[in-house]
């Protein structure tokens, strides 16, 4: 099931209208707190935990949807954390965060029946992205989610990761892509450079906003180039995206 949020997102429901559940597990709390506080902000529930035995425990009492497990964690690694909540929860889809020198993590947790590897330092918007398709894939959530954000005439949609504007496609890198997701599931709402470097940069970005500053400028000439203007800044404040006059 899906509803749309007051802010213009689509929401993921379970199909009987509750909250989607997501367990996060990792030993840093920045990495926990940090995801969180995004995945919350998607309409989802959550719980966290620090190490296998607290990651086993809430599978248990929390019945997740989707969980995001670290490889590495104090009393067990991933794989076997993995094992564990297969046996109580078979279907669940699992999310390995793996560091960014072991690629052998990436292949072992892959191979172990994991879903989806992100490695880490990430993009929180990868990861909700990569969630959302999990738990659509899985059925916890309705299939016929609509994947397609609509502002004006500017189409992105989250899964083909297809942009469009009147009909005209629109090629964008990887991280235009997700600064203006972020954009466009937040139309008409100014954003703040704060805002928008804790969704679309990693955690560990270190608040260079000027690099805010840079991206809106490329994608204003790629989106607006030749058209009425969609991006806008207030000053002082952010940038917002609005149908064009």
């Amino acid at each position: 099931m899906t509803t749309t949020s007051p802010q213009g997102r689509t929401e993921l429901l379970r199909p009987d209208g509750s909250p989607v559940r997501v367990l996060v597990v990792d030993d840093e709390p920045s990495i926990t707190d940090l995801l969180s506080m995004a995945l919350r902000y998607e309409g989802w529930q959550i719980r966290s935990a620090q190490d296998g035995q607290g990651a086993v425990r809430a599978v248990r009492e929390f019945r997740p949807d989707a969980v995001v497990l670290a490889m590495t964690l104090p009393d067990m690694d991933g794989l076997a954390v993995l094992g564990r909540l297969r046996r109580e929860l078979p279907a669940v889809p699992v999310l390995f965060l793996t560091a960014r020198d072991a690629a052998e993590d990436r292949v072992a947790g892959l191979t172990a029946g994991g879903d989806d590897c992100v490695t880490k330092p990430f993009g929180v918007e990868e990861v909700v992205a990569r969630l959302r398709g999990l738990i659509r894939r899985s059925g916890a959530a309705d299939r016929r989610s609509d994947s397609v954000l609509v502002v004006g005439d500017l189409c992105l949609d989250e899964d083909s990761h297809e942009v469009s504007r009147g009909g005209e496609d629109i090629h964008l890198t990887a991280t235009e892509f997700e600064l203006l997701r972020f954009l466009m599931r937040n139309p008409r709402r100014v954003l703040s450079k704060a805002q928008i470097l804790d969704r679309v940069w990693s955690y560990d970005f270190g608040g260079q906003a000027n690099v805010v500053e840079l991206y809106i400028s490329y994608l204003r000439r790629k989106i607006d180039a030749g058209r009425e203007p969609m991006i806008h800044t207030r000053r002082g404040a952010g940038y917002l995206i609005k149908p064009a006059a």
